[in-house]
């Protein structure tokens, strides 16, 4: 049974698969502005050694944001949006994000300077069992910082990159985009544990009132759950807990408890179990219910998603 928003967070991302590609690795001198903004592709920056600003353009109401990164820090951008990287605290004008300036050069190049910057920049997708449910809960950018205490085990994720970096120079080692997906996941979890973070999942775990409500949905899936039987689990009316439920998560109830379900589904799924059984495990007696309900949540017709793991699997075993 779960106990903590850190397990459901393990929980929650056991079901991701993600696969990171380098886009460049070098040092930036002087003066630079450096983006992966416009590929319409998720992707990283990791700052190998020196300092510099992460600045983020004004977004869907949002606020520009400017940021200091450090030797250490990482930046995931699972949408892409605009942004850059420059020496600079003060972020450029509007219409000079997407504006490139400098180049980088590769590591061992020249001598370094106070304003010297090195980074591995790429790209990565991820999929996920709960596809757009997982996207509609996670935030668009993620800055996991060095210092941070959640990061702990990710310092030495960190440090392999920079061996593995010095060591290639021009950075084609497919090590770097393993261990980025490792970074990733390390981030995702420190996430979790902020109290920064939107509305979603990981706040409902936060709160006393319905994390045990969400550990007993997961721990009995096929048990007899709707609207009403979770706001009297939760000793509320009805009105109030789909009110204060949509505050904290963002999401209805209902659409909740589904992604739930189906993401205990996809784990049966994945493992061999049978659509049947797996349905039945999450409360279906209808078989053609379930696989409604699967495609809605994951993309994806529960049939399809069982052919495609198990041709997956096949194939990484011949």
């Amino acid at each position: 049974m779960l106990t903590s928003a850190d397990q459901f967070a393990d929980w929650l991302v056991s079901g991701l698969e993600l696969r990171s590609t380098l886009f460049h690795l070098g040092r930036y001198c002087g003066t630079y502005r450096a983006s992966t903004a416009g590929y319409e592709r998720a992707s990283f920056h990791l700052v190998l050694a020196g300092t510099c600003w992460l600045h983020l353009a004004a977004r869907n109401g949002r606020s520009a944001q400017s940021i200091q990164l450090f030797a250490g820090d990482s930046v995931f951008l699972l949408q892409d949006r605009a942004h850059c990287l420059t020496p600079d605290e003060r972020a450029p004008a509007n219409d000079e994000f997407d504006v490139r300036i400098g180049q980088m050069t590769p590591l061992e190049d020249g001598a370094k300077s106070p304003s010297s910057v090195s980074l591995a920049c790429g790209f990565f997708e991820f999929r996920s069992d709960v596809r757009e449910g997982i996207r509609g809960v996670l935030p668009d950018h993620i800055v996991a910082s060095s210092n941070d205490e959640w990061l702990a085990g990710a310092r030495a994720i960190f440090d392999l990159i920079r061996a593995e970096a010095a060591r290639t120079k021009d950075g084609l080692s497919p090590i770097i985009n393993r261990l980025t997906d490792v970074l990733f996941l390390y981030a995702l979890r420190a996430v979790a544990m902020t109290e920064a973070l939107a509305p979603g999942l990981w706040s409902v775990m936060r709160r006393e009132e319905f994390a045990p409500l969400v550990n007993a949905v997961i721990k009995t899936p096929g048990a007899d759950w709707n609207t009403s039987t979770m706001a009297s689990f939760c000793h509320m009316s009805r009105a109030r807990f789909c009110r204060q439920f949509v505050d904290v998560c963002g999401v209805p109830p209902a659409r909740f408890l589904a992604l739930l379900r189906m993401k205990e589904a996809a784990e049966m799924i994945r493992a061999g179990a049978s659509v049947l059984n797996a349905a039945e495990h999450v409360g279906y007696q209808s078989e053609s219910a379930f696989a409604q309900a699967f495609k809605r949540v994951t993309g994806v017709a529960p049939g399809t998603f069982r052919r495609d793991r198990l041709s997956t699997t096949e194939a990484s075993v011949h």
